[in-house]
C-alpha cells in the first residue's frame, strides 16, 4: 500500500492508532476454526478503521473470508483475536441479549437473500426491526412514518401491503435495504447484495444504496462478486490470503 490515505478512511495489516473521528475500529482481527487437521485461519491480523461517511467495498473469492469479516464487524461472529469497536462500544463485551440489542440499534444488514419474512407485508417487514427493540426505543407511529418514507424513497410506496412473494427480486432488495435503515444504523453492512439481480435491478439497488448511504452518512461496508458494483465504490480492497489490500484506482 502506498501513498497518503483519504480522511473518511485508513487500513494496515498492523495496529491501529485510534483517532477522536474514527468510528468503527477493527484491530488485528483474526478468525480460525479447529479442524481435524488442525486450525483452519479464514482471517488473519485485519485491521481497519473507517469514520462516518466512508463507503468501501471488499473482492474476493468464495472462502476467501470476506463474508466472515463482514459478520465480525457486524457482531454476527465472534473473532478468535483481536477486537472490535463502534463507537467506542465492544459488542464482544456484551452479554448475549444486550449484544443483540446493539446490533439492532446502530447495524444495518443487507444479505444476498433478503432474508423478508413471508407471511409479513413489505410494511411489517420494514418496521420488524423496531418491533424488537427496547420498549423505551420503540416510537410507535414515528417508526411507521419512517418506514412509509424509506419505502417511497427506494420506490415501493405501491407495496406497502404486498408480501414478497408478490414482489420482484430487485423490489426485494429495495425491500430489505429499507429495513436495514429504519433504525438509523451508523454501520451498513451488505452481503452480495446484489447476487441474484439482473444487471438492470442490480444497477438499481446498487445505485439506491449509494444515494442513502451519502444521505445518512453511514459507514457503508459491501462484499461482493461483481467487479460492476465494486467499481461504483471510492474505496476498493481485495481478500486474499486472510488478509485486506488496497485495490489502486
Amino acid at each position: 500500500m502506498s501513498g497518503a490515505w483519504p480522511k473518511a478512511w485508513k487500513t494496515s495489516t498492523g495496529g491501529l492508532s485510534e483517532r477522536a473521528d474514527t468510528v468503527l475500529i477493527a484491530d488485528r482481527v483474526s478468525k480460525s476454526y479447529a479442524t481435524p487437521r488442525g486450525d483452519l485461519r479464514i482471517l488473519t491480523d485485519v485491521s481497519l478503521s473507517l469514520e462516518r461517511g466512508a463507503a468501501i467495498a471488499i473482492m474476493g473469492p468464495s472462502g476467501s473470508g470476506k463474508s466472515t469479516l463482514l459478520y465480525i464487524l457486524g457482531a454476527l461472529d465472534t473473532p478468535s483475536s483481536g477486537s472490535v469497536s463502534l463507537d467506542g462500544a465492544d459488542p464482544f463485551g456484551l452479554d448475549e441479549a444486550a449484544q443483540a440489542a446493539f446490533r439492532n440499534r446502530h447495524i444495518g444488514f443487507v444479505f444476498q437473500d433478503h432474508s423478508l419474512l413471508p407471511q409479513c407485508s413489505v410494511l411489517e417487514n420494514v418496521l420488524s426491526p423496531t418491533l424488537v427493540a427496547p420498549a423505551a426505543e420503540r416510537a410507535g407511529r414515528e417508526d411507521e412514518a419512517r418506514a412509509r418514507a424509506l419505502l417511497e424513497q427506494v420506490g415501493l410506496c405501491d407495496r406497502l401491503e404486498h408480501r414478497p412473494a408478490e414482489l420482484s427480486g430487485g423490489e426485494k432488495q429495495r425491500a430489505a435495504l429499507a429495513r436495514a435503515l429504519i433504525r438509523n444504523p451508523v454501520l451498513l453492512l451488505c452481503d452480495e447484495p446484489t447476487g441474484n439481480l439482473d444487471r438492470g435491478s442490480a444497477d438499481t439497488v446498487a445505485d439506491l444504496l449509494l444515494e442513502l448511504h451519502a444521505a445518512r452518512q453511514t459507514i457503508l461496508i459491501v462484499v461482493t462478486h461483481s467487479a460492476a458494483l465494486a467499481g461504483k465504490f471510492p474505496v476498493r480492497y481485495e481478500m486474499t490470503g486472510g488478509t485486506l489490500v488496497r485495490q489502486e484506482a
